[in-house]
């Protein structure tokens, strides 16, 4: 018998690269949308890739150039993401809309909004809240709470402020000062008027640190390179507050907070934070996320009921006054990426390290 020569059976071949397009598709990447589509064998309908739909299995999938692509090819546009709708268009009516109602004196009603867009009601709602995340009206309330911010700043009387910013009367400025404010319009425009602010500078681990407590508790953990540039922002906040420093006594506080955020336990003192109701819920719903955790905005924004806010979730987190201890570092990206942080995303990633955070596993995929 003829002896096999050494390397005659097939050597085993390199495995075929991914086509990055499927990375884009899991990602819900929205920047993808308008660069190419994707159909899904198994159901007959085609996707944007930032369809929310669950995930497909890559085998079952077809990359398209055009809506006219994928319908030649036997496939419907998806009902959920709406593929064939020309998104760069819509996009522009959006930002359209948004700069009439920043502009407007009174604010548009959504049938005149959507007239001037050349929608239904309906379908420019639908789009103005998968574009904004928000709805119309939020969107208006919004605008509206920003000029109550800028009147209470520069009127000389409250009343002065309501009509400025486009109230119609006072009982309706007040009845939303606490979802605006998170206390009365008379104390937010105070700026700590009478009040007493110790504060502590230092250095940790993460950098320049500045700790400050009012009489109810801790309103202020600043993270930074520079201690001046951390002093001047205590004092924008708070900018008619007495501001004391070089305290022993408090010197003692601040650095019990430090040796706290250095192992990774949460101080014994009382807070006080203040915001917006919502932002309220979101700094407490942070404090609930375990060390060694991370959530995503969108997870956040569904836990408080708001499964649309993720926006308003990323904007309380850069509000947030308490680094570490209120640890909106814990919050990431869908595809598991660091998105932005107050104090920087070096310091972000060195608090998931230190929490040893586990890489996040890839969402598996499901026929669909």
């Amino acid at each position: 018998m003829m002896n096999r020569q050494k390397n005659a059976w097939p050597l085993p071949c390199p495995p075929i690269p991914e086509d990055p397009r499927l990375a884009r598709i899991r990602d819900r990447d929205p920047t993808a949308d308008g660069v190419f589509w994707y159909s899904v064998a198994t159901t007959g309908v085609y996707c944007r890739p930032s369809c929310p739909s669950r995930h497909a299995n890559p085998g079952n999938i077809r990359f398209h150039a055009s809506p006219a692509e994928a319908h030649a090819a036997g496939f419907r546009p998806c009902q959920r993401c709406h593929p064939d709708e020309t998104s760069f268009h819509h996009a522009a009516l959006i930002e359209q809309a948004c700069r009439s109602m920043d502009r407007a004196e009174i604010f548009p009603s959504l049938p005149d909004l959507a007239r001037q867009a050349g929608l239904s009601p309906g379908h420019f709602h639908r789009l103005f809240r998968a574009a904004t995340e928000l709805t119309p009206a939020a969107y208006a309330q919004a605008v509206r709470a920003d000029r109550a911010r800028a009147a209470l700043s520069t009127a000389e009387t409250v009343t002065e402020a309501v009509y400025d910013s486009g109230f119609s009367s006072g009982g309706r400025f007040y009845e939303r000062a606490g979802s605006m404010f998170g206390m009365t319009p008379t104390s937010w425009r105070a700026g700590g008027k009478g009040e007493t602010i110790r504060f502590s500078l230092g250095t940790c681990s993460l950098g320049a640190i500045l700790i400050a407590s009012t009489e109810r508790g801790l309103c202020s953990v600043l993270l930074g390179d520079d201690p001046q540039s951390l002093s001047a922002d205590l004092r924008r906040r708070f900018p008619n507050a007495l501001l004391t420093g070089s305290d022993p006594v408090y010197d003692r506080i601040a650095a019990q907070v430090i040796a706290c955020i250095e192992n990774g336990t949460m101080p014994d003192l009382p807070l006080d934070l203040r915001g917006t109701i919502f932002r309220q819920h979101v700094w407490a719903a942070l404090r609930d996320i375990p060390s060694g955790a991370t959530t995503t905005y969108a997870e956040l924004a569904a836990r408080l009921g708001s499964p649309g806010a993720s926006r308003a979730v990323g904007s309380a987190c850069a509000a947030n006054p308490l680094a570490v201890i209120v640890p909106c570092h814990r919050v990431v990206r869908r595809s598991g990426d660091l998105a932005g942080y107050r104090w920087g995303l070096a310091r972000k990633r060195a608090l998931l390290d230190r929490e040893a955070v586990p890489e996040p596993c890839p969402e598996s995929d499901t026929d669909r």
